[in-house]
C-alpha cells in the first residue's frame, strides 16, 4: 500500500515556498509490518493522488487553490493527529490510490478491509458534527438526509471502516476528539444495529450469519451502485474484479462468491419491501433489512431448536394434562408427529446441509435458519431462478 510520510507532508506545508519539489511524500510499504494510522471520512472537495504528489510543480495560483480545499485541510489535520499519536505513516483513500490505474484501484478495493484492520488507529471524521460531544439523540432536522444521524453512518464504505479497525477515534468538524469505538459501543449499536460485541472485539464471522451482516448494510448508500457490493467484500472475505458499469449485477456476483466460500444458507433469507418474482438471489442489501435476527444454526442443533420452538408456541394444537402446575402433552397423534418431525429434521440437516454455486446455477439444499420470531424449514430448488424466492415472514 502507498502511505503518506507524515513528517514530509507537514514539513512541506510548514515551508511551502522553500519545500523541495523532489521530496517524496508517498512510499510503498507493507501493511502487515508497518505501523500507520488511517482516515475514514465522507468525501467532498478532495485532493487526488496526482495533485498531492505534484503539488510543488504546480503554478502558485493552482497550488493555493488545492491547499484551500476542505479535502487538503483534512489530510493536514489527519497528519497532525497521526504525529501526535506517534504514527509516522498515514493512509487516506483520496490521495493514496492512483485511480488512473484500474489495476491499482482494483487491488486497493480488494485490500481495503485488511488495510483498515491492520491500521493502528482509524480517525473517523464527522464533518457535519459541530458540537464537542458525540451526538446521543436522533435529530431529523439537522441530519435530514441521513436518518437523523451524522452522514458518516449511512455511507456504504464506512461500514467496514467502523468494524475492521481495532481502534476508531471520532472527531468533529473542528478535529475535536469526541470519543472512541469502545466507549461509544452502546450508542453505535443503536445507530447502526451492529451488535455491541462486534464493535468491541471485531466480527467473528462464525458467530454471525450472512443475513445478519447484510442487514447492517441495508440502509447505507453509495454514490456508485456497484459500490453497494464492492464495499462488502472484506466483511465476507471474498475477492472479485471491479467492473464499474455492471450496475446491480455486482451484488449478484458478490452473493455467488459468498456461496462459493460458505454453506451459510441465510443468504437466501431476504425479504424485500415490495414482493417480486425472479432470482433466488437478492437485488440489493436493502432486501436484508429485516434479517438482523436470523442466526446461524449448526446442523446438529437444528432439530432440537425446532422442537423447542414448536413446544413453546404450542403449534399443532396439542392436548395437555396438568400435573403439579406442569403442562404435559397427552395427544398421541401430536406426540407421533413431533417425534417424526424431529427425526426428519435431523435427517435432512445431516444429508442436505451444503450447497454449491457454479456456472450451471445454485444446487439446492434445505434452508436452516432461525428468526427470533419465526422458524421454518425450507427446501431450496435446484434452479438458479424460480417464482417465489425463499424468505422469512416478518
Amino acid at each position: 500500500m502507498k502511505l503518506l510520510d507524515v513528517e514530509a507532508v507537514l514539513g512541506r506545508e510548514a515551508d511551502i515556498q522553500q519545500a523541495d519539489p523532489e521530496r517524496e511524500i508517498l512510499k510503498e510499504l507493507d501493511d502487515k509490518t508497518t505501523s500507520y494510522a488511517i482516515l475514514s471520512h465522507r468525501w467532498g472537495a478532495e485532493v487526488s493522488y496526482k495533485e498531492m504528489t505534484r503539488l510543488m510543480r504546480m503554478e502558485e495560483r493552482k497550488r493555493d487553490e488545492v491547499r484551500q480545499r476542505a479535502g487538503y485541510q483534512k489530510i493536514i489535520k489527519s497528519c497532525e493527529q497521526a504525529k501526535k499519536n506517534g504514527y509516522a505513516w498515514l493512509w487516506v483513500d483520496t490521495c493514496c490510490i492512483d485511480k488512473r490505474s484500474s489495476a491499482e484501484l482494483s487491488e486497493a478495493i480488494n485490500s481495503m478491509y485488511r488495510w483498515y484492520q491492520n491500521a493502528g488507529v482509524c480517525y473517523a471524521y464527522l464533518n457535519d458534527v459541530g458540537e464537542s460531544t458525540f451526538p446521543t439523540k436522533k435529530d431529523d432536522n439537522k441530519f435530514a438526509e441521513s436518518n437523523g444521524w451524522p452522514e458518516w453512518f449511512v455511507r456504504g464504505w464506512t461500514l467496514q471502516e467502523l468494524i475492521a479497525p481495532k481502534e476508531v477515534k471520532f472527531f468533529n468538524k473542528d478535529w475535536v476528539d469526541i470519543g472512541n469505538k469502545r466507549q461509544l459501543a452502546p450508542m453505535l449499536e443503536k445507530i447502526t444495529r451492529i451488535p455491541n460485541k462486534v464493535l468491541r472485539s471485531g466480527p467473528a464471522k462464525k458467530h454471525f450469519s450472512v443475513a445478519q451482516i447484510m442487514s447492517w448494510a441495508a440502509e447505507r448508500k453509495t454514490t456508485r451502485v456497484e459500490d453497494r457490493a464492492y464495499s462488502l467484500m472484506g466483511l465476507f472475505g471474498v475477492y472479485m474484479p471491479m467492473v464499474y458499469g455492471e450496475g446491480k449485477m455486482a451484488f449478484q456476483r458478490l452473493q455467488l462468491e459468498i456461496i462459493r466460500r460458505s454453506s451459510d444458507q441465510s443468504i437466501f433469507a431476504w425479504n424485500p419491501r415490495i414482493p417480486r418474482t425472479g432470482s433466488v438471489l437478492a437485488d440489493d442489501p436493502s432486501d436484508f433489512r429485516y434479517s438482523g435476527n436470523i442466526e446461524k444454526v449448526a446442523p446438529h442443533e437444528y432439530g432440537e431448536r425446532l422442537m423447542r420452538f414448536i413446544e413453546s408456541e404450542e403449534l399443532g394444537h396439542p392436548w395437555y394434562i396438568r400435573r403439579n402446575f406442569r403442562k404435559i402433552p397427552a395427544n398421541p397423534i401430536y406426540l407421533c408427529r413431533l417425534a417424526w418431525l424431529k427425526w426428519r429434521a435431523h435427517t435432512l440437516s445431516q444429508q442436505l446441509r451444503t450447497f454449491t454455486a457454479s456456472n450451471a446455477g445454485i444446487q439446492g439444499v434445505v434452508g436452516m435458519y432461525i428468526n427470533a420470531q419465526v422458524l421454518e424449514v425450507k427446501k431450496m430448488p435446484t434452479a438458479l431462478a424460480f417464482a417465489n424466492p425463499p424468505s422469512l415472514p416478518v
